[in-house]
């Protein structure tokens, strides 16, 4: 009997618990996986809720302080439309529509006097103060529908760097990621928003046993290392100091950490506003040159040169040669870019003065196979595994010739190519001590579940060692303090280590005789670097040299920097 009796309880334990069970199911089910449908149905007597609504992770841009800015996310969407059905004075109606939005009055009285029809829209991507005053008409006849859209709150800000999202795929219906960060984590950012049990409680409940955990791994928000203060400086400057003086084709530029990889700003002018991406013309600019651009990128290169004839050994800086002005390779005559001769110069002067005589000087002494080994080293003509769209790979297979003067005309920037991101992951080991790091954008992916994912760099390879780094960077830093615009750009309490380049672009296999880009990188404090910059301009006007156009720029972006992170003095 009293075995019975337990019996009985716990069959009626089990029921109570299974009947808690189901109604906790129940209300997660309601609050969590509907409640935006509820939210829709309550907001039902003003709006129509397109109850598929897109949703998408955020990106965020991180200040110095830590603190996070949205950089792209999601807000509400309003279209206002009417049903000509419930319209009692056609024109009375358009009028009052016209104090919030703008459409074409004459066409939408037209539109409404079409019979049967009970739906004509009126206008897109209304403003929530827009939609409060149209509720406040209490016109039946309008219909105000609620959606999302993506939202971009710096406009231009990054553009290249975070792309946009737009209709794709097969059916052209579903939004994705286009360019930038918005295409390479599209997986990540994108949301499943149309599944009806789309949150974690609700599926534990509602799907026992099924892989949740894996499922929702891949969805979450980016972190990234871009400063929004440091990314803005450097846009105006590029655009007004640089693209607008000299009447060029684009300017970009990279402010990177040499040590290890996070990439502060990143920027090409011309821009575009991912909120209004349709509307612009040139489509080209949606791409971002200075990781899918492929170019020879000059003198800036020679510093690689002469670090590699350090590390090997078969120079130092104090080794002279005797430099006539010109040699002749392979019955080719080749020149320092003003023709002259110096005579007997150290190899300091091969940075100093940019002698292109110099460095074919110290690939000699290195020997063709030893050249090509130190310049795959440091990367050139390899990916660098940047986490954005599109990298291009840059061609050194003039590397591969058995011809002298590839390797003549390499030595100085000429004869092989390179993306901006390749160039200044690779100058960046003169910069950090001798080793490749890896260039990135995201600093963590913050997921819907679980602990966030730090970046992780692949594992750093030594190319120099230390103490070639430390030579090459106290020869880099002679040239700002005596050499660069007559030394007018040294400062009195920092170091700063930097080389500028001028290079003929290519244009259908052949040198235009018209077209330049000038190149500009340097790091600092010189010993002990927080930043390295690389600028491009292309095809400048007014002006031949890049010491003379990028110079200044350079200056601007590097006093900035010292100051707004507080640098303290390295003199």
């Amino acid at each position: 009997m009293k075995s019975r009796f337990l019996k009985n309880i716990w069959f009626i334990n089990i029921g109570v618990l299974l009947i808690a069970l189901l109604l906790i199911a129940k209300l997660g089910y309601i609050q969590i996986a509907k409640g935006e449908y509820y939210k829709a149905r309550a907001e039902s007597k003003y709006l129509v809720a397109n109850l598929g609504n897109f949703d998408r992770g955020t990106i965020f841009f991180e200040e110095k302080s830590g603190r996070k800015i949205s950089a792209a996310t999601v807000v509400p969407d309003y279209t206002l439309a009417v049903d000509p059905t419930k319209v009692a004075d056609k024109a009375a109606l358009a009028d009052k529509l016209l104090e919030f939005v703008k459409f074409d009055r004459a066409d939408l009285i037209a539109r409404m006097g079409r019979k049967g029809d009970q739906y004509e829209e009126v206008a897109k991507h209304l403003s929530e103060k827009d939609v409060e005053g149209i509720r406040a008409l209490g016109e039946k006849a309008v219909i105000l529908q609620k959606d999302k859209k993506r939202f971009y709150p710096g406009g231009r800000a990054a553009a290249q760097v975070l792309g946009f999202v737009s209709q794709g795929g097969d059916s052209g219906a579903a939004l994705v990621g286009r360019y930038g960060l918005e295409r390479y984590y599209d997986e990540t950012l994108a949301r499943s928003g149309n599944s009806e049990s789309s949150s974690f409680f609700a599926d534990l409940f509602l799907k026992p046993g099924a892989a949740i955990l894996f499922d929702r791994e891949r969805e979450g928000d980016l972190l990234t290392t871009i400063e929004p203060t440091v990314q803005g400086f450097l846009e105006r400057t590029l655009e007004k100091d640089i693209l607008e003086k000299y009447s060029a084709a684009s300017a970009s530029g990279i402010i990177m950490n040499p040590k290890t990889g996070e990439i502060y700003a990143m920027a090409t002018m011309p821009t575009f506003d991912p909120n209004n991406f349709s509307k612009e013309k040139n489509q080209s600019v949606f791409a971002n040159p200075l990781v899918d651009g492929v170019y020879e990128m000059g003198s800036i290169i020679k510093p690689l040169t002469v670090a590699a004839g350090i590390d090997a050994g078969v120079i130092t800086a104090s080794t002279t040669y005797d430099d006539k002005g010109y040699r002749v390779v392979n019955t080719k005559r080749i020149s320092n870019y003003d023709g002259k001769a110096r005579g007997i110069v150290p190899m300091q002067e091969i940075l100093n003065q940019s002698l292109n005589t110099g460095t074919m000087f110290v690939m000699e002494r290195l020997g063709k196979d030893r050249f090509r080994d130190y310049f795959k080293a440091f990367g050139v003509g390899e990916e660098t595994g940047i986490d954005l769209p599109n990298e291009s790979v840059g061609d050194i297979r003039n590397l591969e010739s058995t011809r002298d003067i590839e390797y003549a005309t390499a030595s100085f920037g000429q004869g092989i190519s390179m993306t901006p991101i390749a160039t200044i992951r690779a100058l960046s080991v003169l910069a950090n001590g001798g080793t490749l790091v890896s260039p990135h954008v995201v600093k963590s992916t913050e997921y819907s579940l679980g602990l966030p994912r730090e970046f992780v760099p692949t594992e750093e390879r030594r190319v120099i060692k230390k103490e070639t780094s430390e030579e090459i960077t106290r020869m880099l830093t002679t040239v700002v303090d005596k050499a660069l615009m007559g030394g007018t750009l040294k400062m009195e309490h920092y170091s700063i280590a930097a080389k500028t380049g001028t290079a003929q672009l290519v244009e259908d296999g052949a040198y235009s005789k018209t077209d330049y880009l000038h190149t500009f990188f340097g790091y600092f404090p010189s010993y002990d670097p927080k930043f390295i910059v690389l600028i491009t301009l292309k095809n400048p006007r007014g002006e031949a040299y890049a010491s003379h156009t990028l110079s200044e720029p350079f200056m601007q972006i590097t006093k900035f920097l010292l100051n707004y992170y507080e640098i303290p003095p390295d003199r």
